[in-house]
């Protein structure tokens, strides 16, 4: 038989038995199609991560309030950060070119009919350039400002959602912060959440204000301290624990009583436990296809008995081993790649829906595809081999007498 032949036969072996061979191919459209979804949705999350640490800052420092601890036991509950701390790594700074305290906490909001709880951020100036902002729609407060104590408002980007206001038309308009009236003058981007805080969801105001208007405290929430160079921020590191200890008086051997954490840390946190859910979620998909496999093989076998005259009758008209071999792999290597198909275009398909409904990240990568269509093709090579090497190996007299 020529080659040709050999392929017509068994793609016209499959036509005869449509709907048994879609069937066999459910266990390969699932594994494939879950495979691109969740490498989608996995890839899409580590995108997500990436652009959210570039709009965050690369080269930012947060140093947060710890405990203080005297030979291994805490010795106080909790150890403030104040504008001091500010001042001193303002005034002996090398590697660091700007230090943003924030002062917060949440407060009950009054905007015309609307009421809300929410985060009341007191900060500098500066923390609009350093945290990467852009205005929607206004500006933010100036240094002179913060230092007037002025009763200014910039809000974060959710907060006119949330008021069911439009950003444009809040500018000017008065809130009430604590029974205290503010001017809004400006309109935050957003930025998205970061871990377990969402800063588009506070509102911020000239850090003086906050101190002596509304919180009546010094003690800070944390620090944000931007290093100069990206490859400086192991000296910032160091430049920051130093300045901290002395100004926090701590003795040589005791431990620090401040944290003092990488931005990029506490996303990649995030990013590593979704890889890993990626992979668990992969690797299920990687069971689904086996099982289609075995699926096709079992069709196969049967397919085999049920064909057991014909191959007789093939080899009888002088068909070899290698025909009838060759005949029943393109039969299982047609069905596994047409399913590693369907399924291609189902799994990008829920990639794409998953975004476009859902609002997820995913991204659909041409890796993914070509790695599940070759897998599907070898799992069809594996699992097709043995009910084609039985064909095969039928003996042609016992195959005429079969019934």
């Amino acid at each position: 038989m020529l080659l040709g032949e050999i392929i017509m036969v068994a793609l016209q072996a499959i036509r005869a038995n449509k709907l048994r061979a879609l069937l066999t191919m459910l266990g390969i459209i699932i594994g494939v199609g879950a495979v691109i979804t969740m490498v989608a949705l996995g890839t899409g999350a580590q995108k997500s991560v990436q652009e959210r640490i570039q709009a965050l800052g690369p080269t930012l420092l947060t140093i947060f309030p710890g405990q203080s601890f005297r030979g291994g036991v805490a010795f106080s509950t909790r150890v403030s950060l104040t504008m001091d701390d500010d001042t001193a790594m303002l005034n002996n700074r090398h590697y660091i070119s700007e230090v943003v305290p924030e002062l917060s906490g949440n407060l009950q909001i009054q905007y015309a009919n609307q009421n809300i709880n929410t985060t009341v951020l007191g900060s500098t100036a500066n923390y609009y350039s350093v945290h990467n902002y852009t205005m929607v729609a206004g500006r933010m407060f100036t240094n002179g400002e913060d230092d007037a104590r002025q009763r200014y408002a910039v809000l974060g980007g959710q907060v006119p959602e949330e008021m069911g206001a439009n950003p444009q038309a809040m500018i000017g308009q008065q809130l009430l912060i604590r029974g205290i009236p503010f001017e809004i003058i400006g309109v935050l981007s957003n930025k998205g959440s970061q871990g377990f805080s969402n800063p588009d969801e506070q509102i911020l105001i000239p850090l003086q204000t906050a101190r002596y208007r509304i919180y009546g405290s010094n003690r800070l929430r944390d620090l944000t301290v931007e290093v100069g160079d990206l490859a400086n921020m192991n000296l910032g590191m160091i430049e920051i624990e130093s300045i901290l200890r002395r100004q926090h008086k701590i003795r040589p051997g005791l431990d620090d009583d401040f944290q003092i954490r990488n931005q990029t840390d506490i996303l990649q946190t995030f990013q590593d436990t979704a890889q890993t859910f990626g992979f668990l979620l992969a690797g299920i998909a990687t069971v689904s296809l086996i099982v289609g496999g075995i699926g096709i093989m079992n069709i196969m076998l049967v397919s085999v008995t049920e064909r057991t005259r014909e191959i007789g009758v093939r080899k009888a008209l002088g068909a070899t081993k290698f025909n009838i071999l060759f005949q029943f792999l393109v039969e299982a290597l047609v069905l596994c790649m047409a399913g590693g198909i369907i399924g291609i275009v189902l799994g990008s398909g829920g990639a794409i829906a998953l975004a476009q409904l859902a609002h997820w990240n995913t991204s659909i990568s041409l890796y993914a595809i070509l790695l599940a269509f070759f897998f599907s093709a070898v799992v069809g090579l594996l699992f097709g081999v043995w009910p084609a090497r039985r064909a095969a190996s039928l003996d042609p007299i016992d195959a005429l007498r079969y019934e």
